[in-house]
């Protein structure tokens, strides 16, 4: 399953937006209202859970400055990326476009699209406004 966020366009540098982005205590900022935890495991790794939903532990993966960072899951029980895609648009001013890559099954990606979508959108929408 793939789902793609709006592109929106981020007040920063590529290379800000990409080191913000790097820096995992940052996500706390860009999680929806309905988080319910947020916790910092490891210097790039965190666990965070939104109303009804089970936690999730999320770390860096890869991070190819100042174009791309991957974020992905840390248990094999729900195996999915969250890709930063980032495009400079001057020295001051970035895009960035949210891709989220799971492998479900046709059941669990049925249930899980509609909740996922709205939180990539809710992310990036929250990134337009640091």
């Amino acid at each position: 399953m793939e789902l793609n966020s709006k592109k929106v366009t981020v007040k920063k540098s590529a290379q800000e937006l990409c080191d913000y982005l790097s820096d995992v205590k940052n996500f706390e900022q860009l999680m929806p209202e309905s988080i319910s935890k947020f916790e910092v495991i490891r210097e790039d790794a965190f666990i965070f859970a939104l109303k009804s939903m089970p936690e999730i532990a999320l770390e860096v993966k890869q991070v190819i400055s100042p174009t791309k960072i991957t974020l992905g899951a840390i248990s094999d029980k729900i195996p999915f990326t969250l890709i930063g895609n980032i495009e400079a648009i001057d020295s001051n001013t970035s895009f960035i476009e949210l891709q989220f890559q799971g492998d479900f099954n046709p059941m669990m990606a049925m249930m899980v699209k509609a909740p996922v979508s709205k939180f990539i959108d809710t992310l990036s929408t929250n990134l337009e406004t640091i």
